[in-house]
């Protein structure tokens, strides 16, 4: 049987210089706890639909919204991130975490992977070494042991599935249209604490019905070839991110 064993060092190492997904509640709490948060944008294109059996495929749909680039049809996706540079404004001085108990879902699933189609591999991940030589198992077969994690990883699949239209529609209210192509990088949106936290919040409260974006989206990429073959399909594509109307930045994977 394939074994994975982790246990906690309490290194600190994974609650430094980061962005952290959040799920819309977290986002407004982390705003209100005087943080910051960033939208982070890609896209995918979407010309047919693809065959049911392809799990991938249903997997990223789940995840995305319709809306178009130009005259292709593509899937947009936004997440919600809490950035910081240096320790975790919540991590102490003894390296403990200040609001334990109500810290992210994303921080009580590390190091497991969310993604099902991701595997855990520790050296992917900023645990020390000795982390990974614990007694305890931590998975088995790829199977988690900890139910408390699976359980933490299923509540957040759940809202990233259950917010696809709130993020839709908070798109549509900050006037977003423009995103990475997918697994290529992000376009990386920082709006103004005071406005965000009321989109957030608003949009939350508001019903929202399912739809597309009712605006066609601009491709961003780092790569020459990929805006030359974007824009020979139909699509609208850049070399760089519109700074003008926000705070925005391109990173590449």
């Amino acid at each position: 049987m394939d074994s994975t064993h982790f246990d906690c060092t309490g290194c600190g190492k994974c609650c430094t210089d980061l962005r952290l997904p959040l799920t819309f509640p977290e986002a407004v709490l982390w705003i209100e706890r005087g943080g910051q948060v960033d939208l982070l944008c890609e896209a995918l294109p979407w010309p047919v639909e693809p065959a049911a059996d392809n799990a991938y495929a249903a997997y990223k749909r789940r995840r995305t919204f319709a809306a178009s680039s130009g005259e292709l049809p593509i899937r947009v996706g936004m997440t919600l991130a809490a950035t910081f540079s240096g320790p975790c404004p919540n991590l102490g001085k003894d390296l403990r975490c200040g609001i334990y108990a109500q810290r992210p879902l994303v921080c009580r699933v590390y190091p497991a992977e969310i993604n099902p189609f991701f595997a855990l591999k520790p050296e992917f991940k900023l645990c020390p070494q000795e982390a990974w030589q614990a007694p305890t198992p931590f998975a088995l077969d790829g199977v988690l042991v900890d139910a408390v994690t699976r359980d933490a990883i299923d509540a957040s699949r759940r809202a990233d599935e259950g917010s696809v239209e709130m993020k839709r529609a908070l798109c549509e209210r900050l006037g977003l249209d423009q995103a990475a192509v997918a697994n290529e990088g992000f376009v990386i949106v920082t709006p103004e604490r005071t406005r965000l936290l009321e989109a957030l919040i608003e949009v939350q409260n508001d019903a929202c019905a399912p739809g597309a974006s009712e605006r066609s989206w601009t491709f961003v990429s780092n790569r020459r070839a990929t805006v030359d073959t974007l824009i020979q399909v139909g699509a609208l594509g850049v070399m760089d991110v519109d700074a003008s109307r926000e705070s925005r930045q391109y990173i590449g994977l």
